[in-house]
């Protein structure tokens, strides 16, 4: 257990807040609430009803570089450093920061993959609302319906730092017992039994199903980092970062595994960015109920 824990002691700040914890964080220090939606239903519930003084940013249009054909990169690419770089200087951002991100609902998949980003550019002083607005909303938190900006900042990046995975590297991976690979959608388009998005029904094959699903409890929040820590040892056995690599449909859910692995104290796997969408896309081996 001890390799699972050996990174808290570098990053003491813990990648969720609880809305408690927020609401008195906000009385102390200078923060900035970033509502992490995806799609014109998602803004307009922003500029509705959000966290105040939060502002907001879009999974397709600021954290992805999608493109006519997903067989190059899937469904969510990611945004050039460049980009990104833009995307944060209009957001208002800076390297000392302090950021917490938060999704409408309580799946936290656009949030957490924002966390990802900005975590792989080295600003650590990130975190992700458990349970969301939800979560917020019923402690009493201020809310407003105002279109919030904050001043233009200049943040500059240059270069994604935490591991990801390439198409070349997945198709080794299947093929060697050295790695594992982690398909976290559900386990019904794991199997093939169904596929709601991408065109094919599977999974890419040695692959093992952990549906991110099972990071939260009943109520939807993410469970304790020793709940976390307990099942994920019951599932991995052994447990080598540099041979993990974490996918589900298009790299966003992915990084929802990755934040609670985080969570656990775990060392961070790589993400496979493609994800199914990539891989179903390009002629490689796949497991579906047909063969």
């Amino acid at each position: 257990m001890s390799q699972f824990l050996s990174k808290k002691s570098m990053h003491p700040l813990s990648p969720i807040i609880n809305a408690s914890e927020l609401l008195e964080l906000c009385k102390k220090e200078e923060l900035i609430l970033v509502d992490a939606g995806s799609g014109s239903e998602a803004k307009n519930n922003f500029l509705k009803n959000h966290l105040e003084g939060a502002v907001y940013i879009d999974l397709n249009n600021d954290l992805s570089n999608i493109k006519d054909n997903a067989s190059i990169g899937g469904r969510h690419p990611l945004p050039t450093p460049e980009q990104f770089s833009e995307t944060l200087s209009q957001l208002g951002l800076s390297k000392t920061s302090h950021v917490i991100i938060y999704d409408m609902n309580w799946g936290a998949n656009a949030a957490a993959r924002f966390w990802w980003m900005l975590k792989s550019i080295g600003h650590d002083l990130v975190q992700v609302l458990n349970g969301g607005q939800q979560a917020a909303e019923q402690i009493g938190f201020p809310m407003s319906s105002n279109r919030e900006e904050l001043p233009k900042s200049h943040y500059k990046v240059t270069e994604w730092v935490l591991p990801v995975a390439e198409m070349d590297e997945v198709e080794l991976a299947s093929n060697s017992e050295e790695y594992t690979i982690v398909d976290v959608r559900g386990e019904n388009r794991y199997q093939g039994i169904e596929e709601p998005i991408d065109l094919i029904a599977g999974h890419i094959p040695n692959a093992i199903n952990i549906p991110y699903s099972e990071n939260l409890d009943e109520n939807g929040k993410f469970k304790s980092p020793i709940e976390l820590l307990k099942n994920y040892n019951e599932l991995f056995k052994t447990y080598n970062a540099h041979n993990t690599i974490i996918h589900c449909g298009s790299g966003v859910t992915a990084c929802h595994t990755i934040l609670a692995m985080d969570y656990a104290g775990m060392m961070t796997p790589k993400l496979y960015v493609g994800s199914w969408s990539e891989w179903s896309r390009n002629n490689k081996a796949m497991v579906t109920i047909e063969s």
